[in-house]
């Protein structure tokens, strides 16, 4: 099997029903394991085995859907070309609509005003809005029509249905009573002065009219919830200046590759990312980590593309070009996580599933019971059937959860805070312990060598020596703080063999024939050497919160080596401000209790998980979530992938412009602790607004339905079904305003526009109600 993932633009959706549709096309299909459609980024993602699908088939398989489906790469990555087109053919819609709309308002007023020629205009108004409507039902209607007639063919009803249905009920009826009307009078015009009766063309001419309006203004609005991708996508240079065969020449950025050598002088973008080779400044790299002080940078810094270098002139080996930059990387992540789908949309779109076709229920009971219960008039049974079809169109409960998720993800962006879907969003506003990794998290990750005890008749420089030499082939951050020491002693190392790394212990070699060892106390006793008689030494190192390794022969113990990590300076105000948060802090870590607790003490965090191999952090936290808590872990996304991969939320500290870390949820770009809490803050005010569209979503749905069915008709509440078609478009357009506020988002501050949103919606939605209700009646 040869799976594949793949993302492409989808055009021709309106609502979430239409997202559906694609997506049970598509899982029937062969080879396709997982297809996932956004209706607010209008994305598909697609899981599948080449072998048996080819992404042409996957393209033909939504065309038979009635829909369109673009290769994202090919179309400047993502949908803003798509958002422009779409917006363009919706506002020339829109535009036609209400052109053709005009002469029908003033055919309805005309029974207000008096004007000379008014009795040879009333005649010919019913044949002149034939004349209108019918274009209007036909053309500019046509999307509604094909978007209908694929549910048909799907055995499934959307908002195209409802639109569909809606206008032709009131064009057809119209057309009828025009044609009986022309038939019994044989004449088209009505006689001087009056106009043909029961004739509803503008009904359907209004609704198509304000709905296009509607879908306008709404794709107006969903293009802004990407304004964070182009502005990423804006970041990038556009040439370098390279070595080339001697010479200094500027090139397109797309030009420049490995290894090519790349001047910078002050003021310019750094094009690509690479390590200084010559020269120093400071650079400006806000725009990518979020960090607004300029780096002071050096000879073998790492530099990232798009950043701002303010004063030096220098020069760098470039070593991430094209689509393996930093900010590509970001660019792509942000779109996959934009294009994705939060575990609280599964409930909207379980709604959205039944209630088209409970929604078209409903319009045929109200036309029932007016008609044939109530004895209404057929004009009035089906004004009622046709209001109550369009105005629970469910288009603001699909565009609910995902255009807040695209502004949040977005946001969290533009702060250094990489977000990889809706559902890590989600997670972290659920979040009730979080557990951080000591080395590299909580702390530096670069400690120093603090003291070396002789134990026998060598001297410290030997015992230095030995423990260098042990750690040269070893990564762990304690074997980098001997060899700089060592280094700076002008030590000289000796060859080693057999060298072996023993995780969660330590290390060991044979040194001129003589094999050694260096670790902690576990290693030690492994080969039947007691520790006891320097017990109260090593205690009293780790008292001071320092990591205490021992050198060993096969025979006895010989030396100690402690180091000591600096804590990170963001570290005690990040825990003490989660800990106000009502969130359980953990710290874990393979130092011995001793050193896990002075360490832990230093920064107020009471609960400490210490001696734990890192095979064993996976476990550590599967323990806290079997006690019904949920868990984020934090650490640096390499050596505590398990951990990052079994918590509810994995939380990776990005480091240079390692950014593409598989495990893990979300990536820090600055390696900043307080980024957590502003992670936590955007996620949950992230939340907070879908579940607020959510609401009123819904809100509107049973508010508006018992309206447009004029149940309230006896105390003069009537809704005519053009501004029915109008309310529609507008609680489409509030929902993605309303997640559009999300852009006002600022970490450790309140958002008062966002917090009172829901109480402005509220007042607007029945301001719009009681409006409506007033004109029809």
């Amino acid at each position: 099997m040869n799976s594949q993932q793949k993302q492409f633009i989808i055009t021709g959706m309106h609502c979430a029903s239409c997202a559906g549709l694609i997506e049970r096309s598509l899982r029937d299909k062969p080879g396709v394991s997982q297809a996932t459609v956004n209706f607010g980024a209008e994305k598909l993602h697609i899981r599948f085995d080449e072998e048996r699908i080819t992404a042409q088939q996957i393209k033909d398989a939504v065309r038979e859907a009635g829909y369109r489906a673009e290769d994202i790469d090919s179309m400047d990555h993502g949908s803003h070309h798509h958002h422009e087109e779409s917006m363009q053919v919706y506002r020339k819609k829109f535009i036609w609509g209400a052109i053709l709309s005009m002469p029908l308002l003033f055919f309805m007023l005309l029974d207000f005003f008096s004007f000379p020629g008014k009795d040879l205009i009333m005649p010919r108004v019913g044949f002149l809005s034939l004349l209108i409507a019918l274009p209007v039902q036909i053309i500019l209607g046509a999307g509604f029509y094909r978007g209908f007639w694929s549910g048909l063919r799907m055995k499934t009803f959307n908002m195209d249905s409802l639109i569909a249905i809606g206008t032709s009920t009131a064009t057809i009826y119209s057309l009828v009573e025009f044609i009986r009307y022309a038939v019994l009078q044989e004449s088209v015009f009505a006689p001087l002065g009056e106009k043909i009766p029961n004739l509803y063309f503008e009904v359907s001419v209004f609704l198509i009219t304000f709905v296009l309006l509607g879908k306008w203004l709404e794709t107006r609005a969903k293009g802004k919830t990407s304004d964070a991708i182009q502005k990423l996508m804006g970041l990038q240079a556009k040439t370098a200046r390279v070595r080339r065969n001697g010479q200094v020449v500027d090139i397109p950025v797309e030009q420049v590759v490995a290894d090519d050598t790349v001047v910078v002088r002050p003021g310019e973008k750094v094009p690509v990312d690479g390590v200084i080779i010559q020269g120093l400044s400071s650079i400006d790299e806000s725009m990518v980590t979020g960090e607004s002080i300029p780096v002071e940078k050096k000879e073998g810094d790492a530099v990232i593309g798009a950043t701002i270098n303010k004063n030096g002139s220098f020069e760098f080996r470039a070593t991430k070009v094209g689509s393996e930059t930093m900010l590509a990387q970001i660019i792509r992540m942000v779109e996959e996580a934009q294009g994705s789908k939060a575990p609280i949309q599964d409930y909207a779109d379980r709604i959205s599933a039944w209630f088209v076709p409970a929604v078209f229920i409903a319009a045929m009971l109200t036309f029932i019971v007016w008609y044939f219960v109530l004895g209404s008039t057929l004009t009035y049974a089906l004004l009622a059937f046709v209001a109550v079809i369009v105005i629970a169109c469910p288009c603001a409960l699909g565009l609910g959860t995902p255009t807040a998720v695209m502004v949040g993800t977005g946001k969290g962006a533009e702060q250094g805070i990489l977000i990889k879907g809706g559902e890590p969003l989600e997670a972290a506003s659920k979040i009730e312990a979080i557990v951080f990794d000591k080395t590299g998290t909580l702390t530096k990750g670069k400690p120093e060598v603090t003291d070396i005890v002789a134990l026998t008749e060598l001297d410290e420089k030997m015992l230095l020596t030995l423990a260098g030499s042990l750690e040269q082939s070893s990564e762990h951050s304690l074997a980098e703080s001997i060899i700089e020491r060592a280094k700076e002693d002008g030590i000289v190392f000796q060859g080693v063999q057999q060298f072996e790394a023993i995780p969660g212990h330590g290390v060991k070699g044979v040194i001129d024939g003589k094999e050694y060892f260096l670790g902690n106390r576990r290693l030690i006793s492994r080969i039947g050497i007691d520790v006891e008689r320097v017990e109260k030494r090593i205690s009293r190192l780790e008292a001071a919160g320092k990591t205490v390794m021992l050198l060993a022969n096969q025979e006895k113990l010989i030396g100690l080596v402690a180091a000591a990590d600096v804590i990170k300076d963001s570290a005690r105000e990040a825990i003490e401000r989660l800990q106000r948060l009502k969130i359980q802090i953990y710290m874990i870590t393979g130092d011995n209790q001793r050193t896990a607790h002075a360490i832990a003490g230093q920064l107020g965090i009471t609960n400490v998980l210490a001696e734990v191999l890192p095979d064993q952090k996976a476990q550590e936290v599967k323990k806290l979530q079997e006690k019904g808590l949920k868990v984020a872990m934090v650490g640096d996304g390499i050596n505590d992938s398990p951990a990052l991969a079994q918590a509810d939320l994995g939380i990776a500290m990005g480091s240079g412009t390692d950014v593409a870390m598989e495990a893990g949820g979300m990536v820090i770009v600055r390696n900043d602790l307080r980024q957590v809490i502003h992670a936590i803050q955007l996620s949950r005010s992230t939340l907070a607004k879908i579940k607020q569209n959510l609401f009123f979503a819904l809100f509107y749905n049973v508010a508006g339905i018992p309206i447009a069915a004029r149940v309230f008709a006896g105390v003069g509440i009537v809704l005519r079904p053009e501004l029915a078609g109008l309310a529609m478009a507008f609680s489409s357009v509030s929902v993605v305003s309303n997640s559009l506020l999300l852009k006002g988002f600022k970490p450790d501050r309140k958002n008062y526009l966002s917090d009172i949103a829901p109480i402005l919606m509220t007042i607007v939605f029945a301001g719009l109600f009681f409006l409506f209700a007033k004109i029809s009646g």
